[in-house]
């Protein structure tokens, strides 16, 4: 006879067993749909692209998730770490898969996430691509005939051209290009099950010079996992990034976009650089050293120089004005500003980690050789000058039944604090929120700091953000979020303080795994300087908004097809209002065992100014990701092919252009084409080992 507890248990597995079977059903035809590896990543790289910057380099992200595609993630032998570089879970959806496997054991099917608080259907297909319960393979010795006979090895080459002429390229006094119209860019993996990875990264942009040295830009490292109590070392260029990037971030970073939970970020600690990013990275050794049972120890050692434009101070040194970002080296100009200026970081970073508790502190010095004075305009008045600097922070999270807390505070030496604390709730099993609350001061200085901010830099704003998430059912999603932000201080262009919001509502309807729909509306009120002529500047609203359309239908397993129409608005004071659009449609053929696959896109676009642009994410080739700026009047259209040469071997081509209309140049100063045409082509080979 069977007692109480026995019938429970024989209820729960065969309540189990059959939920296991509906899912399996539902994620064999969701899998049906997926015929190329670029497919899963591309999606995830869209749900994520309006976070960034739009000259950002998502190298990192795709290589990340390229790789993961191959080599899934063992969901029973994972890591917290290792699953924040999934981009599309939140802190909260991790606490809470860790916390299902501390009560349960561990999954019997990767479907059964499901059962898990937070990870809804769209989650869950997100996921699958990535992650195994399979038993990965690992070598348990770190031997140099295994590294030599069982590593993974790829290698990557590109070239990029512009085909028409511009302007710097010709034979003008003074500022002009000096190099080859031509981008070259070379990189090279290497991954040993987890143990060992090495990478390295050369590129030449157009415009730099080829003859000498073929590459302007040099990028390596090792690193080595998994070695007793290091659970982390790395030799040459490397990323940190701790709590919420207010002390201590380089690298990849998110900020705002249509996942309301992406506001609160996913720290990864110590981590090897693989972007063509010529700015953000230090260089030289660091490592992750287990001290004791929940206690783990940063130290980090990073030399190298930076560019910057020189000047001579009024009692004859040399000063440094501004630091520059870009990494082209193209000019006299950029030439002679080329790593001018040093930079020596030295620090270190102490976690403590236990249960659903993470505390956190970092303090570290970065030393210049020479001194960095602020420009002369006024809203410059509060920016660092001298040629040390010491910053120090602290950061939590905590997980609280279904609510993650998380936050940092941070300070400069003899200078502004700035802090940033917030939550994310689970409030029912189809309902999510996040809110959070930002305070910079105005002379805040931090020269790793990619904290949650309105502007370019956490400094000199306060803000409250509050968003949901919201999915009813596996056919519907719904995302809000509005932002309400405060710069205390002057900014560029704003004589006065300012303030402003911005508001963000999107729905998606997928009435089956081969359609979707989706409507997003966003709108945000700044201020800024007025344009008119007055003795004295005041400040005038200016409203940007838009409203997108965007459908995606697969045919069969060959063709599939995506519509999108925006439309963007923008309004400055008294001024009329200017309305823009754009309208593409493209076709993607990718069928499952083909040699050959590919996608086009025709677009029609029409904007007044620059000031009613708009954004749209391009295909590309492997490993680079476009997103595509749309401004004036015209046609964009570009192809994309790759072929399958061998098993080992891969090549891809992308023609793209822009076609305007009632123009007789395009771009400006050095950049400028005359006529109305903008090609490029790209040819990229692929060869793993």
């Amino acid at each position: 006879m069977l007692t109480l507890a026995m019938r429970r248990k024989l209820h729960s597995v065969m309540r189990f067993k059959l939920i296991t079977l509906v899912l399996v059903v539902m994620g064999f035809t969701a899998g049906a749909q997926i015929t190329e590896q670029e497919t899963d990543v591309k999606d995830i790289l869209e749900s994520v692209a309006e976070n960034l910057p739009d000259d950002y380099d998502m190298t990192e992200l795709i290589d990340v998730l390229t790789r993961y595609h191959k080599r899934p993630i063992n969901l029973n032998k994972t890591t917290p770490e290792e699953l924040k570089t999934l981009v599309f879970l939140s802190p909260l959806q991790i606490s809470n898969f860790f916390a299902y496997i501390k009560e349960n054991g561990n999954l019997v099917d990767a479907l059964e996430l499901q059962s898990i608080d937070g990870f809804d259907v769209k989650t869950v297909q997100s996921l699958l691509p990535f992650v195994t319960l399979n038993t990965a393979t690992e070598y348990e010795k770190l031997s140099l005939k295994n590294i030599l006979n069982n590593g993974e090895n790829d290698l990557v080459m590109r070239f990029v051209r512009t085909l028409q002429t511009q302007n710097g390229f010709n034979d003008l006094p003074g500022n002009r290009y000096l190099g080859s119209p031509e981008r070259f860019q070379a990189r090279y993996r290497y991954h040993y099950s987890t143990i060992v990875s090495a990478a390295i990264t050369l590129d030449k942009d157009a415009g730099e010079k080829f003859i000498g040295k073929p590459f302007d830009f040099y990028s390596a490292n090792v690193a080595l996992f998994k070695l007793g109590r290091i659970k982390k070392l790395i030799f040459g260029d490397y990323t940190l990034q701790f709590g919420q990037g207010l002390t201590m971030w380089s690298g990849f970073a998110f900020g705002k976009g249509p996942d309301v939970t992406s506001v609160a970020k996913k720290d990864l600690g110590l981590r090897p650089y693989t972007s063509a990013n010529e700015y953000s990275f230090l260089r030289g050794l660091a490592a992750t050293v287990n001290i004791s049972k929940d206690i783990d120890l940063t130290p980090f050692a990073s030399f190298r120089n930076l560019d910057a434009s020189q000047e001579l101070s009024v009692d004859g040194n040399l000063v440094q004005a501004t630091i520059n970002q870009s990494g082209y080296h193209r000019t006299p100009t950029e030439i002679k500003n080329k790593n001018s200026l040093s930079q020596h970081v030295f620090g270190t970073a102490i976690q403590y980690s236990k249960n659903e508790l993470t505390i956190g502190a970092i303090a570290y010095q970065s030393k210049y050789g020479n001194q960095i004075i602020t420009q002369k305009a006024v809203y410059d008045k509060f920016s660092y000058t001298g040629n040390s600097l010491t910053n120090i922070g602290a950061y939590y999270n905590y997980t609280y039944k279904n609510i993650y807390f998380f936050g940092e505070v941070g300070k400069s030496s003899n200078s502004g604090l700035a802090y940033v604390s917030g939550a994310l709730v689970s409030l029912s099993p189809i309902v999510s929120a996040a809110v959070t609350y930002r305070s910079y001061d105005k002379n805040y200085h931090n020269f790793f700091n990619q904290a949650l901010a309105e502007a370019s830099d956490a400094v000199n704003e306060k803000g409250l953000y509050g968003g949901l998430n919201i999915t009813p059912n596996k056919k519907w999603s719904f995302a809000f979020y509005g932002d309400y932000f405060q710069f205390p201080w002057l900014k560029y262009r704003v004589d006065a303080p300012s303030k402003g919001y911005e508001i963000l509502s999107q729905a998606i309807y997928s009435p089956s795994k081969t359609l979707k729909f989706l409507a997003r509306f966003k709108t945000e009120n700044k201020q800024q300087n007025t344009d008119l002529a007055v003795p004295i500047n005041y400040l005038d609203d200016v409203r940007k908004g838009s409203y997108r359309f965007d459908v995606s239908w697969q045919v069969n397993k060959k063709w599939s097809f995506q519509n999108r129409a925006e439309i963007s608005q923008y309004k400055k004071g008294t001024a009329v209002r200017e309305f823009g659009y754009l309208i593409y449609q493209d076709v993607i053929y990718a069928p499952t065992f083909s040699k050959i696959s590919g996608n086009v896109r025709v677009a029609y676009f029409d904007t007044p100014s620059y000031n009613s642009r708009i954004y749209a994410d391009e295909d590309d080739v492997l490993y680079s990701f476009a997103f595509g700026m749309y401004s004036g009047k015209g046609v964009r259209t570009y192809l994309n092919l790759k072929y399958n040469l061998s098993k080992k071997l891969n090549i891809w081509a992308r023609y793209a252009m822009f076609v305007y209309k009632d123009v007789e140049s395009v771009g400006s100063y050095l950049d400028e084409i005359q006529g109305n045409k903008k090609s490029e082509v790209k040819i990229q080979l692929r060869y793993q080992f």
